[in-house]
């Protein structure tokens, strides 16, 4: 039993831990809510450590981690995440009720009070999250698309490369332009310049990853497998972060997007080895 309280006792000073170091990183409203948070937590230990009668340490790498994750990817990322983490910590205050009898209040504020302190924060970028999308998902389906098409009718990386740049920039402006555009028009209450940004700055970052391989291979069917690799990291990554901040189901979300980006992509295959044998291309 004192092992389990033990382990109980290190994952919420590593909350206390995490949620301080948020705290300091986040605005006036949303620190104040973390700050909460983290009393919640080191409450928490407290009451644990009467028990166990011993002091215990965040593990230093997972809290690492989780410090570089919110600075990466937000704040409200870590929270939902951590909170996933404790909602399977839950069964286990469960099981120590008889022996910890402060235990029924912490299950009570881990599963109630925790949860509405994590509804009231706002954070700006996940306001945005569907600016990224779009600039994310439009950049996989047509440079995947062109990439694929481009190798089988050129077979030249440097050509494919070059030409894939050309469009990716072209397309980011683009796509910016239209998403401020949209968002002056609809009015819904964000920033249509932020907006264009975070569309433009996410059609970028794919367009970058998806292009890198024609620069540094010279077989264009190996370049072009790295980049749809590539493509699926990014599906990947980026469905499992909006899958936790919008706590949607990942599994429909990530298959949704690797269909229509490879299926695309297969479409351009058949499109370029048609263009190559029709228009006889020869580069």
């Amino acid at each position: 039993m004192k092992d389990v309280l033990l382990k109980f006792q290190k994952a919420e000073i590593q909350g206390h831990v995490i949620y301080k170091f948020l705290a300091q990183h986040a605005d006036e409203k949303n620190s104040r809510i973390l700050d909460r948070i983290a009393q919640e937590e080191l409450n928490h230990y407290r009451i644990l450590r009467k028990y166990t009668g011993e002091d215990v340490k965040p593990p230093f790498f997972s809290t690492l981690f989780m410090k570089l994750l919110a600075l990466i990817l937000g704040y409200t990322f870590v929270v939902k995440m951590m909170e996933l983490s404790e909602k399977k910590a839950e069964v286990g205050y469960e099981s120590v009720l008889d022996e910890v009898p402060e235990a029924k209040k912490m299950l009570q504020e881990e599963q109630t009070h925790e949860d509405r302190l994590i509804a009231m924060l706002e954070e700006e970028r996940i306001g945005y999250i569907g600016s990224m999308v779009l600039g994310l998902n439009d950049a996989l389906v047509e440079l995947t698309g062109t990439l694929a098409g481009l190798t089988f009718a050129l077979r030249n990386t440097s050509i494919v490369g070059i030409a894939g740049l050309i469009t990716g920039i072209a397309a980011s402006l683009s796509m910016a332009a239209s998403e401020y555009l949209s968002e002056k028009s609809e009015k819904s209450g964000k920033s249509p310049a932020k907006a264009a940004i975070y569309t433009g700055i996410a059609y970028i970052i794919t367009v970058a990853l998806l292009i890198l391989p024609f620069f540094l291979i010279h077989n264009a069917y190996f370049a072009l497998l790295w980049s749809l690799f590539d493509a699926f990291v990014v599906i990947l990554l980026f469905t499992f972060f909006v899958s936790v901040v919008k706590e949607e189901d990942f599994g429909k979300l990530f298959a949704e997007m690797l269909l229509i980006s490879f299926g695309v992509a297969l479409v351009s295959f058949v499109i370029g080895v048609l263009a190559r044998r029709l228009l006889n291309v020869e580069v």
